[in-house]
């Protein structure tokens, strides 16, 4: 297959949701943690990978606070959409839709990351980055899980689940434009955009990720994010 270019890379953030699980007054990527919004701290990580051609927020319709919350959010790599659905899945298919619009072609790499993994660190995408850039599908970064594994009954145990071979997904998922927003299109009650992939029958790649970068979903997160990011701080001084 002939290509105009190389295929570039770019990034997703879906940044449309309510966070309800977390316990906040507010949308969770709005909630402060070490003096900024969270979102912000995923967004200072993504601006420091050079391979991104440019980074797409997709908002809520009714979103006024993105720009004040994240005033240095400028610049011809950063771009905005308000363009959000219910549901994380309709939200990165419609930002698939404005990349397109804006000249992102089939062949080139959408990098989807999740605002709420505000711990984001540059090397880890780079890391996705590396192992992808020639891969037939794409992949993710996850982990191995090293915890045993409940299944919950009743609220109480109804069974131990083997978990050998068993990953934990995180962000970014790296899938081209083309075959994720044709997954997209028919998948249903996806959690993820690998989800969506693996069910045309693909199998995404698995790119070793890192425990601190997690997803801040619970209330205690936010004081876990708060001590990292403290943490990385004080290393750098």
């Amino acid at each position: 297959m002939s290509l105009a270019h190389p295929p570039r890379c770019f990034a997703l953030l879906p940044c449309a949701g309510v966070g309800s699980r977390s316990g906040a007054a507010q949308p969770k990527q709005y909630v402060t943690i070490a003096g900024r919004a969270m979102v912000a701290h995923a967004l200072d990580a993504l601006a420091q990978v050079p391979r991104l051609a440019a980074t797409l927020v997709v908002l809520a319709p009714d979103d006024e606070r993105f720009e004040a919350e994240v005033p240095g959010f400028t610049g011809d790599r950063c771009w905005i959409a308000r363009c959000g659905g219910e549901q994380r899945a309709q939200t990165v298919a419609n930002g698939l839709a404005v990349l397109a619009e804006r000249g992102v072609g089939a062949d080139d790499w959408v990098l989807v990351h999740d605002a709420a993994r505000c711990l984001l660190k540059p090397e880890w995408v780079e890391r996705l980055i590396d192992a992808c850039l020639d891969d037939a599908v794409g992949g993710l970064l996850a982990l191995p899980i090293a915890d045993t594994l409940k299944q919950e009954q009743g609220g109480r145990v109804g069974a131990t689940l083997d978990r050998s071979h068993k990953w934990a997904a995180q962000t970014p998922q790296m899938f081209r434009l083309g075959m994720l927003r044709d997954a997209l299109a028919h998948a249903a009650h996806v959690t993820d955009e690998s989800s969506a992939i693996e069910a045309q029958g693909l199998q995404p790649k698995l790119v070793l990720g890192d425990s601190e970068n997690l997803k801040v979903t619970w209330p205690s997160d936010f004081a876990l994010a708060e001590r990292v990011l403290a943490q990385r701080t004080r290393g750098a001084t």
